[in-house]
């Protein structure tokens, strides 16, 4: 028993101490740490991964594509069960999906295994994303959740920065398939810290109903859309039969997508959340976030490695920048929201430094000043950074108790669309670059070739064999053309994103600016259920303590007697 002179541990609006706060979210952010470190780690390497399993840039785009596309279509699925069963089960579920795949693509013996693997990995990683969120709300006000909104962007920053260098390190020293094994270990000690630290009330029993229909028709939607991204141009015309049908089949699967989500009694993704201006206007900002999270770590590090002639070690130190920002970005907004409780104009600040950077990238050429890239991925980052957590918070603070999962797993899942359907474009864009520019080059790679004697012959065949060149082992001539090929097309890619940032501002402009509850998602449905109309007042909340020691206002004193009847023993009902 403490002393009458100890001083009473601070406690969170939630009624814990922070000790018992970061306890329980210790195993939630070593799953997501898990998620990203198995992820980042292999985006060094995978260059000499696709080198190596002869594969084209097709297939590089596929890789991280496959990823982003199954973990945007999961991501709801697991929203939509953590309303409806055990969070902590699925949690841990979603953690045993995503290791199990990772180890499972180290085996790769070629580019389509590794493809369909990540694939697997991206139902595991969607629903750490979506779970994480749901569970934080559970137990963290939106007001205090500011704080620790920042230790998960710390958490993503230190994963970032650390996979690659990690990747590029093992790549070098023990070979790339060594990648998909350094998560295992982290993964098992986050199934056992969950099991022992997260404590979480049962949910009210409700009757599962997944929307089994509505999952297969957006699967068919987006997989026909990024398909035809990928290979119109290349496989077949951008004007032609296969382009009609595979575009004309996402519009009709699209179309009854919707018309099942209307008539469906649980929809995988609610339409009625596009009633709430909030929830639109982010779920907007958000698709130039996921865009620019997932764009700049791809393309990125193939412009370190095949404009600069990077080894992935290298190319892992050279991206930190990009890192630092979103670290710096996230960890002292976070701060800062929870200290003052404004949250729009570091959003606004976030899309316009988002739209810096992308605009900047544009720019850059295979010479261009490293100091001055430095520069440009460090604003990218920082605009990622203050957007990305930040954007899931807003929605949080307005939705309703009941539909905090679909909520934030919304958010996600249209951050990982944008993110999958914006690197299949950016891909695109990259192959079809290069291939132009390559071509009108043929001189100068011809004339490169000759001059290289009795290697020319083996160079060529590479060459022609159309799988990603290792440019860092090229002989000089060739680097030089190549790495100047390389770097025009990533810069070009770059151009697809400011228009989708400059969206975004709009956006985040627009979001009615609601103060932060200081209320737990627990405390609000269980208040809800107790017949508390404050609740469902947001500048009410913040008259609310987690005691349930409701205070009248100025403008708002009937509406606290009715508060203190309601939770009166005995009061009528």
């Amino acid at each position: 028993m403490a002393s009458a002179s100890s001083p009473a541990p601070a406690l969170t609006d939630s009624g814990m101490t922070r000790r018992q706060v970061l306890e329980a979210l210790s195993g939630l952010l070593l799953g997501m740490f898990v998620s990203m470190l198995a992820s980042t780690v292999v985006s060094t390497s995978l260059p000499v991964i696709i080198h190596d399993l002869g594969g084209d840039q097709t297939a590089f785009t596929w890789v991280v594509t496959a990823t982003l596309l199954t973990t945007a279509i999961s991501t709801p699925v697991w929203g939509k069960l953590a309303d409806l069963i055990n969070r902590k089960l699925l949690f841990q579920l979603a953690i045993g999906v995503f290791v199990i795949a990772t180890a499972a693509a180290g085996f790769a013996p070629n580019a389509e295994w590794l493809i369909a693997m990540r694939a697997v990995q991206g139902v595991g990683a969607g629903g750490l994303a979506a779970l994480s969120q749901v569970i934080m709300a559970d137990i963290i006000s939106p007001r205090e959740r500011g704080r620790y909104m920042g230790l998960f962007g710390a958490v993503m920053a230190l994963a970032t920065i650390g996979g690659p260098l990690v990747g590029g390190v093992i790549t070098d020293g023990f070979g790339w398939r060594w990648n998909f094994y350094v998560a295992l270990p982290f993964a098992v000690a986050a199934l056992i810290i969950v099991q022992r630290t997260l404590h979480l009330k049962p949910l009210t029993a409700r009757k599962v109903s997944i929307d089994y229909l509505g999952i297969v028709l957006l699967s068919a939607a987006v997989s026909l859309l990024l398909i035809w991204v990928t290979l119109a141009g290349d496989s077949f015309d951008w004007w032609s039969l296969t382009t009609l049908l595979m575009v004309g089949g996402a519009i009709l699967a699209a179309i009854a997508f919707i018309v099942v989500e209307l008539r469906s009694r649980e929809p995988l993704v609610p339409l009625s959340m596009f009633r709430s201006r909030t929830f639109t206007l982010a779920v907007l900002a958000s698709i130039a976030t996921g865009i620019a999270m997932f764009g700049a770590s791809v393309f990125l590090s193939q412009y370190m490695q095949l404009a600069r002639g990077a080894t992935p070690t290298e190319a892992g130190l050279m991206t930190i920048p990009m890192i630092a920002g979103l670290l710096v970005a996230s960890v002292g907004v976070g701060q800062l929201i929870t200290r003052f409780g404004h949250w729009k104009p570091y959003l606004i600040a976030g899309s316009i430094s988002l739209i810096a950077g992308s605009a900047l990238l544009t720019t850059i050429h295979y010479d261009t000043n490293f100091a001055l890239v430095s520069l440009y991925m460090f604003l990218l980052g920082a605009g990622i950074g203050m957007t990305m957590q930040n954007l899931v918070l807003v929605v949080q603070n307005t939705t309703e108790p009941t539909k905090i999962g679909v909520a934030s797993s919304g958010v996600t899942f249209f951050r990982s669309l944008g993110g999958s359907v914006g690197v299949a474009v950016m891909g695109a864009a990259l192959a079809s670059s290069v291939t132009d520019l390559l071509g009108g080059r043929k001189d100068d790679i011809t004339a490169a070739l000759g001059a290289l004697g009795d290697q020319a012959s083996s160079w060529a065949s590479q060459l022609q064999s159309g799988s990603l060149p290792q440019v860092s082992a090229m002989p000089e001539g060739l680097r030089v053309i190549f790495e100047d090929v390389y770097a025009q097309g990533i810069s070009q890619s770059f151009f697809i994103l400011v228009p989708f940032a400059i969206v975004s501002l709009i956006a985040i402009a627009f979001l009615p600016n609601v103060p932060l509850t200081r209320m737990t998602n627990r405390e609000r449905l269980e208040a809800s259920e107790a017949d508390l109309a404050t609740v469902s007042v947001a500048e009410g909340m913040d008259t609310l303590t987690a005691t349930a020691d409701f205070s009248t206002d100025a403008d708002g004193s009937r509406r606290g007697e009715t508060a203190r009847a309601a939770s009166s023993p005995g009061s009528p009902r």
